[in-house]
């Protein structure tokens, strides 16, 4: 039904080597992934990302063929005079791509922002939901009316 993707996962962590081969531990850094939770209730798909203290305006959801992509953006704080100690939060712009099941109706996707989780919602395609199917009896034969064409025109000549 779903498939993550994250370009940069190998390139994110050939950095975070570099920098604790360099001892750079206490400085803020870009982010690496939004991490996810996702599952199925009912007819709904659901996912739900961590997004903290991203501004809702910068979140943006787009979806191409059956591809999802949520990108979003955490600003770093802009203070004046400040004489930072310490800035290990992460910062920068951010996507997450996950490839959907052709099952789900994306024209009915809602998405809902709310304690730094965005929260996507997608129903399961009418025709891809779970239904009773009904059973016939294959042992009784199927009655079949037994004409020819011999006994067709003999038909329609008495007809007219």
């Amino acid at each position: 039904m779903l498939t993550a993707y994250d370009p940069f996962a190998a390139t994110s962590a050939a950095f975070r080597a570099l920098d604790q081969l360099a001892g750079r531990t206490g400085t803020a850094r870009a982010l690496s992934g939004m991490p996810m939770d996702a599952y199925r209730v009912g007819d709904k798909f659901v996912a739900h990302f961590d997004l903290p203290g991203v501004d809702p305006g910068s979140i943006d959801l787009s979806i191409e063929g059956t591809t999802l992509t949520v990108s979003a953006e955490r600003s770093v704080p802009q203070l004046e005079n400040a004489e930072w100690a310490v800035a290990e939060r992460p910062y920068g712009a951010y996507t997450r791509q996950l490839v959907l099941g052709r099952s789900l109706d994306t024209d009915r996707l809602e998405a809902s922002y709310h304690d730094g989780v965005l929260t996507v919602s997608i129903p399961v395609a009418e025709k891809a939901r779970a239904r009773k199917i009904t059973v016939t009896r294959a042992d009784v034969p199927a009655q079949v009316e037994g004409r020819t064409i011999e006994h067709d025109s003999e038909q329609r000549a008495v007809e007219s």
